[in-house]
This record gives C-alpha cells, structure tokens and sequence, in this order.
C-alpha cells in the first residue's frame, strides 16, 4: 500500500547549496538522504512530495553547514499482510516465480502459483497439468501478500499466493473454475 507520510528532521545544507532557493536545497538534500530508505515502521520511500515547513536555521562551529529542523511528506509504499497486489512476473524459476509489485519484488513458490500439479520447463514456464495453465515472464498476475521479512532491512522479502479465487495471471479471471469444466 502507498502512503503520505508526514515526517520531522534535522535536514543539513551544506555550502555549496546556499545558493539555492531554501526549499529547494531542502528538498534536494531530503530526496538524497530519503529516497531509497527501507524500515520496517515506514516502508520503502518512493519520493519526496513536498516541504511543509522550515525552522530558523543553525550553523554548528567547524561544520560550516546550515541545519534547518523541517517537516515534510513522503510517499512510501508500505507491504500489508493479506494485501492483494498486482505486478509483473519477472523471472521465473524451478522453486517459483518473482513478480515485480512496484518498488519491490515478491516470490511466488511453485507451490503458490495455481491450484494444480506444476511443472517447470526449461524456457522458464510454469504450466499446470490438469488446467494447463501457463505462467511465463512478462504476464501481468494479482496475488496477495502472505508474508513479509525485514530481516535483512536492505533487501525485504514478500512471499506471495495466487491459489485463491481471483488471483492468478490476469487472463486467468475470464476463464470458468475447473471444477465448472469437469461437470
């Protein structure tokens, strides 16, 4: 899930931007502190949307840098347990497939990926036996979130399903349920 998120910090500019227009030294120096930052409590930081407001500046003896205490927003995409999300499968391999969700990739396990008996090709293409459904990289799927890991805090994990109604690879939604076909 995408957030606006408010925050509070001291942001330091260094000389050679105070040339620059208040708000845009600051926002520059957010966007390089910021972008990219992962926590588990904020997710992983997408963009600086703005400031909100700006504090008297200091300068602190031999640093010769300005440091304004400022509020500003944050766009952060935060995972949700049982979020149900839409992205792009990205490689696929004997164990699963890895679908790119935005800003982070999930693993989808074999074990995860339909309601069948799966089985891996070489061309890297998941395909069910009984359904013979196919998934291959590129197709556009929905899955939900069904674990996620801050363990290593640069490098989170999300383990995703997609053997529940209305998961699947897009194209997968207009075709009738197994059992429907069996009758």
């Amino acid at each position: 899930m995408f957030y606006k998120v408010k925050v509070k910090d001291h942001i330091r500019i260094p000389p050679d931007l105070f040339d620059l227009d208040l708000d845009e030294a600051i926002i520059k120096r957010i966007k390089h502190k910021y972008e990219g930052f992962i926590s588990k409590d904020m997710g992983i930081v997408i963009d600086v949307t703005g400031v909100k407001e700006v504090g008297e500046g200091v300068i602190i003896a031999g640093d010769g840098a300005a440091y304004y205490n400022s509020q500003f927003e944050l766009i952060t995409f935060k995972p949700e347990m049982q979020e149900i999300v839409y992205g792009r499968i990205k490689d696929i391999a004997d164990f699963g497939a890895f679908i790119n969700i935005g800003p982070i990739d999930g693993m989808i396990h074999v074990s995860q990926t339909m309601d069948d008996f799966v089985s891996f090709s070489k061309e890297k293409v998941l395909t069910g036996k009984e359904t013979k459904r196919n998934l291959k990289i590129g197709d556009n799927c929905k899955a939900r979130i069904i674990a996620i890991s801050f363990k290593d805090i640069s490098n989170p994990k999300l383990g995703l399903t997609m053997r529940q109604g209305g998961l699947g690879k897009v194209e997968w939604a207009d075709e009738e349920p197994l059992e429907e076909k069996k009758k």
